[in-house]
């Protein structure tokens, strides 16, 4: 079977001008969407390559347990090269601009045993390198879990002082690290932090622990630090997690709360609320307040499972949403997801080209036209459209897209996975 596009370029385009036409009768100017599709970033996850395992070299003080993937399909990244191996080769098969969402246990010591209290910027200058040399920007996560003082559930708002300490430590120095990567290439860097602290089943205490919380976001991000603003520091909620199923100290209303009274930005991971629960109705409610937010693109299957991301419904309400009230700018976007049952840098192509088609679902919506008819009161007229919407031909708008970034149009970018893991992957034991 071939995967290979039967499209010439002359038909892709001539598609592409009549479905032009089409959308144009309702206003919506679909080179302007694709150009502006092509415009926002999307921050890549390093986990998805080597299952949420990290780089770290341990000793048996910090051995601790990790965040669960699933599945051992062969060819894991090992190292901090076959990870950027596998990075590369997946930009080369997506439409628009990319930057790598990293996270701090992914650092490269060279052997040495580094805590992570203690860790520095040039325990990632290899990923600043190669950061400079592919033109792509670099945000950041402290690793609050998968260590010997996280293996109770508790961190930042962990009972024992010296253990939040050794916490906070390691926030500041993630803050330090960010900072130190968006002098080295310019721009910010988003620094994401989200921490797994709870219970498994009801505490006697709910309160004390999030003042704990409190006090350790507040001196991690002091300003007598004197940590510049290309740090953009974000919080991230939970809704639970496994071993936290009743209490989740950072809970989502927890860090919307800190965040807008800190000035912080706020995380909206779509596989950290209830699994019938989209954050597309919370965008307009949280944008109401914060000048920005942070979207993680997931997909909970029950719950937090972070399925690779498809076009759902789910997904692409999110963008309408922000579309629809010229937000799209309002936002940083994100994945996170990982999955180790099927080859993970089609997961990657997949998961990042069905975020890329939302945002672009979102920017040809007719959304001027749908709210005059709201403001009218022709709610048939609106809803009909809507639904008229959902088979106009959006994949030439598509494939315009991929063809004008110069990548795989179609499915064709399977082959080129097919001997990616044939070539590479299968020789990784």
């Amino acid at each position: 079977m071939s995967y290979e596009s039967k499209l010439t370029d002359a038909q892709i385009e001539a598609n592409f001008k009549q479905a032009a036409e089409q959308y144009a009768a309702f206003g919506v100017d679909v080179e302007k969407a694709v150009d502006k599709t092509l415009e926002i970033p999307i921050s890549l996850h390093c986990w998805q390559a080597d299952d949420v395992g990290g780089f770290e070299v341990k000793d048996e003080a910090v051995e601790g347990g990790g965040i669960m993937a699933t599945g051992n399909y062969p060819g894991r990244a090992r190292s901090g090269d076959e990870l950027r191996q596998d990075i590369d080769k997946v930009v080369d098969l997506l439409p628009g601009p990319h930057r790598l969402n990293l996270h701090a246990f992914y650092c490269e010591t060279d052997g040495e045993v580094v805590d992570r209290d203690a860790l520095e910027p040039k325990h990632f200058a290899k990923w600043i390198d190669w950061a400079k040399a592919s033109n792509m920007g670099i945000d950041f996560n402290p690793t609050y879990f998968a260590h010997a003082k996280a293996n109770d559930g508790f961190t930042l708002s962990h009972s024992d002082k010296t253990v939040r300490e050794f916490w906070i430590q390691h926030g500041i120095a993630s803050r330090q690290i960010s900072e130190a990567i968006s002098k080295a290439l310019g721009g910010e860097v988003v620094n994401n932090h989200w921490a797994p602290d709870g219970a498994k089943d009801h505490p006697a205490d709910r309160w004390t622990p999030r003042e704990r919380l409190v006090e350790s976001f507040d001196a991690i991000f002091d300003e007598k630090l004197g940590i510049g603003p290309e740090c953009v520091d974000a919080v991230e909620g939970k809704l639970f997690g496994l071993g936290m199923e009743d209490y989740t100290v950072g809970s989502n209303d927890f860090y919307a709360n800190y965040a807008l009274s800190r000035n912080k930005l706020l995380c909206l991971d779509m596989g950290h609320f209830h699994p019938t629960e989209s954050i597309a109705d919370k965008i307009s409610a949280h944008m109401a307040f914060h000048e920005k937010l942070l979207i993680h693109t997931s997909r909970p299957i029950r719950w937090d499972s972070d399925h690779v991301v498809v076009l759902s419904d789910d997904v692409r309400n999110v963008f309408l949403e922000l579309a629809r009230n010229n937000a799209i700018d309002r936002m940083y976007l994100a994945l996170d997801f990982f999955d180790a049952s099927i080859n993970r840098i089609a997961a990657y192509v997949i998961g990042t080209r069905a975020t890329r088609k939302a945002l672009l679902y979102g920017l040809v919506d007719p959304s001027e036209y749908l709210q005059k008819l709201e403001c009218e009161g022709k709610l048939a007229q609106k809803l009909g459209l809507m639904e008229d919407m959902k088979t106009m031909p959006f994949s030439a708008v598509w494939d315009m897209c991929c063809l004008k970034s110069g990548v795989p149009v179609g499915a064709s970018w399977i082959a080129e996975i097919e001997a990616y893991e044939s070539g590479v992957l299968s020789k990784r034991n």
